[in-house]
């Protein structure tokens, strides 16, 4: 991967505010013309550093009002017990995020639900599927910062 300039670095913030925005509105935005802006987006692109373009959709607009954030502890540290477990997790299209983490819990989720019904069916569809040590569910009361542009160094 090649070093990213101080250019590269702002097409990725102008990016993250603004992926709808045209090459040459975004070549604007950073001081070059249209060309050389779409090549550094293709290379940042090709380079895995844009890994997509999506459109970011409000969850209480269509109705996953409720956010979950669930600490797993498990008593089976193996690999095949994980393999089989991140397959079930990927499969949950509730699940959002999901980390292994180190500390007191083994494993973190953020699952977005439609209310506590919701959760308690995605929950019960969770230990069915595998054996867990503990699940601790924290529901999110309100949503005060959440954003995708992450801090361009």
């Amino acid at each position: 991967m090649s070093r990213m300039d101080a250019i590269d670095r702002k097409i990725l913030a102008v990016l993250q505010a603004d992926a709808s925005l045209s090459v040459a509105e975004i070549g604007q935005r950073v001081g070059l013309s249209s060309t050389p802006c779409w090549k550094r987006i293709q290379r940042l692109e090709a380079e895995g550093v844009i890994q997509k373009r999506v459109a970011i959709v409000d969850p209480e607009k269509i109705g996953l009002g409720v956010t979950v954030f669930v600490s797993i502890e498990t008593g089976d540290h193996s690999q095949a017990w994980l393999t089989h477990f991140a397959e079930v997790v990927e499969a949950m299209p509730e699940v959002m995020e999901f980390y292994r983490m180190a500390g007191d819990v083994d494993y973190m989720l953020r699952v977005v639900v439609t209310d506590i019904q919701g959760y308690d069916g995605f929950y019960k569809r969770l230990i069915a599927a595998v054996p867990l040590k503990n699940v601790t569910s924290r529901f999110a009361m309100e949503k005060i910062k959440s954003t995708t542009a992450l801090p361009i160094p």
